[in-house]
This record gives C-alpha cells, sequence and structure tokens, in this order.
C-alpha cells in the first residue's frame, strides 16, 4: 500500500511516498523492506533497513493487536465468547499471553501475510507463518461454492493499515523515547540478502 506523508525523508525528499513490502520485528527493532518514490512519476527507489533505535510503544501496540488474528489464521486458537479484546487500547487477554506477531508481509493485489510465534512449555519457540488474506471482495462465485475466506478480513485490514502507518512514521524517525530518532539514511543500508539472512535466523 501507498501513501503519501509529508516529512523529509531523504536529504533532498521533501515529499516522498513509501510503499512498505515486509516489516519485521525482533527484540523491539524494526527491520524493513521498503520503496520510496520522490513523486508519482518517479522510479521507485528500493531499500532494506535495520533500525538501530527501540521501536516506539505505538507500534508495539499495533503488532499486539494483530494477535488474535495471527491465532486464527494459524489455526492455534478457536474463536469463542471473550476472544476478542473488549475495547481499542485494551490489553490483550490471557490466552494470547503465548502469542505473538513478529512480521508483516503485504501483498501485491491488497492482501496481508502475518508472521509470528507460539512460545512452548518447553521454553522453545515455534515460528509461524499464517494464510495469505486478501482484503478483496470474495466473489459470489466463492461464496456460494464455500470457498475459504476470512472472517475478519475487514477488521484485520484496518489493524494492518494502522500498523503500517505506524512503520512509516518510525521510517521516519519516530521511536522509542529510550532511543535517538532513527536516521535510515545515517547508517549503512543493507543488502537484500544480509536482510534475508536476518530475518531467517529470529
Amino acid at each position: 500500500m501507498t501513501t503519501q506523508v509529508a516529512p523529509i525523508v531523504g536529504p533532498q525528499a521533501p515529499k516522498s511516498l513509501l510503499t512498505i513490502q515486509k516489516v519485521t520485528i525482533k527484540k523491539h527493532l524494526l527491520a524493513a523492506e521498503f520503496s520510496e518514490q520522490l513523486d508519482l512519476q518517479a522510479k521507485p527507489r528500493e531499500f532494506t533497513m535495520q533500525g538501530t533505535e527501540l521501536i516506539h510503544p505505538d507500534l508495539e501496540r499495533c503488532f499486539a493487536r494483530l494477535v488474535p488474528h495471527f491465532c486464527l489464521l494459524t489455526e492455534q486458537l478457536a474463536e469463542g465468547v471473550a476472544y476478542w479484546p473488549t475495547a481499542d487500547g485494551a490489553e490483550l487477554p490471557a490466552h494470547f499471553e503465548s502469542f505473538g506477531v513478529t512480521g508483516i508481509i503485504m501483498g501485491k493485489k491488497n492482501g496481508v501475510t502475518l508472521m509470528g510465534f507460539r512460545a512452548l512449555e518447553s521454553g522453545k519457540v515455534l515460528n509461524m507463518t499464517g494464510q495469505y488474506v486478501s482484503f478483496e471482495p470474495v466473489p459470489e462465485e466463492q461464496e456460494a461454492a464455500d470457498a475459504w475466506h476470512y472472517a475478519h478480513a475487514g477488521r484485520l485490514e484496518t489493524e494492518v493499515l494502522a500498523a503500517i502507518a505506524e512503520v512509516e512514521l518510525a521510517l521516519r524517525g519516530k521511536c522509542s523515547e529510550a532511543g535517538r530518532q532513527l536516521d535510515m539514511f545515517a547508517h549503512k543500508q543493507l543488502t537484500s540478502a544480509v536482510v534475508d539472512d536476518l530475518l531467517d535466523s529470529k
């Protein structure tokens, strides 16, 4: 997804368009793959980056709101009474304590894949990837054929958009007060291979 944001991204970019492709959080640090355009006519510039400053609590909260969806999409929990948080900003119910969302992969055709984990009683961590969810309207023929579609796709889309908005703010400098401003152009850019190795090691 692409949004226009006014603050400067690069040294000579008074306005730019960011398209987030993949984002992960590990040890409260952000890693992202994205493209930037100075305007709609400009050729996109591809970037991969590893943040060095702790992410802002707002971004952590956005990722936490994705946990109930992740548990359904990986069939780890069944939806029932009191499954969902009671209100926006409310703490997650206790049955989500062993789960976390660590990554978002944006689909090229308006959809998303969530990555996350389950902490096992043995002390080990089970990394999982959820089913891809399309945000496009379900065609009538699919509904008639009773084909699978995620019942909470609209709610998931809203919460993914909120998370991506926070990711863009992080790329533009928003971080935890415990750290300095995140400046993606002040650090050596990572190659795609380095980022892939980083994400595969989680």
